[in-house]
């Protein structure tokens, strides 16, 4: 029986007497546009995990989503760069990858070619709560898994699940479950954002101010 590869990448923690070994933290999605939501996700999962940076990482062609009113991919990059810029620190960057690599924008290969990019680097995935229980429909989600640590960051009174609510073999439910911590997120959906651009409604206070005036600047969304 083939055995399920540990995660060479980003340890839970350190030695007794060795600090947790740097890990950077990726944080993918459409980003459509990217809103507050993404970013307090973002600043959560740094504290949380320990991470020294997260990467948010903008696919070209979602293999769950519909790509119906999707911005193109230079307006995406241009708007996370924006909100990335303000910032401080520099701990929070923008990876163009996905829009490098052929479609579907598979997490399988987007991790491969990080790896193969950035050898000595180390990552943590970070996905929500929901994405949690739909790892097992993922492209592989076996060997997705053993390509880089999975943490999870869910909005506060979202629930912890049960292992046995995590569709996939032993030991990745109790691993999975172990990378898994509650934040106080604010309700914001890039859906949400757009349906309010499109009733002709203020985005104000969802979405970082630089992007709100590229979007009204390059009308991204009419």
């Amino acid at each position: 029986m083939r055995k399920t590869a540990i995660p060479a990448t980003c340890k839970a923690q350190g030695g007794r007497h060795s600090p947790a070994p740097a890990c950077t933290g990726l944080l993918g999605g459409t980003f459509n546009p990217v809103h507050l939501g993404h970013l307090a996700l973002a600043r959560a999962a740094r504290r949380a995990f320990g991470l020294d940076e997260v990467w948010l990482i903008p696919c070209a062609v979602p293999p769950h989503k519909t790509t119906v009113g999707l911005a193109g991919n230079a307006d995406r990059l241009a708007m996370l760069r924006l909100a990335a810029a303000g910032e401080p620190g520099g701990w929070l960057k923008v990876s163009d990858i996905e829009m490098r690599l052929p479609p579907p924008s598979w997490t399988l290969r987007t991790l491969d070619a990080l790896r193969a990019e950035h050898p000595g680097r180390r990552f943590a995935f970070i996905i929500g709560g929901d994405t949690l229980l739909q790892l097992h429909t993922w492209h592989e989600p076996l060997e997705v898994l053993a390509r880089a640590r999975f943490v999870t960051l869910a909005r506060a009174g979202f629930g912890k699940p049960a292992p046995d609510g995590i569709r996939l073999p032993p030991p990745w439910p109790e691993r999975l479950l172990a990378d898994y911590r509650e934040a106080a997120l604010p309700d914001v959906s890039s859906s949400g954002v757009r349906a309010r651009l499109a009733r002709g409604e203020s985005i104000d206070g969802l979405v970082p101010e630089p992007a709100i005036l590229y979007i009204r600047s390059h009308q991204v969304y009419p």
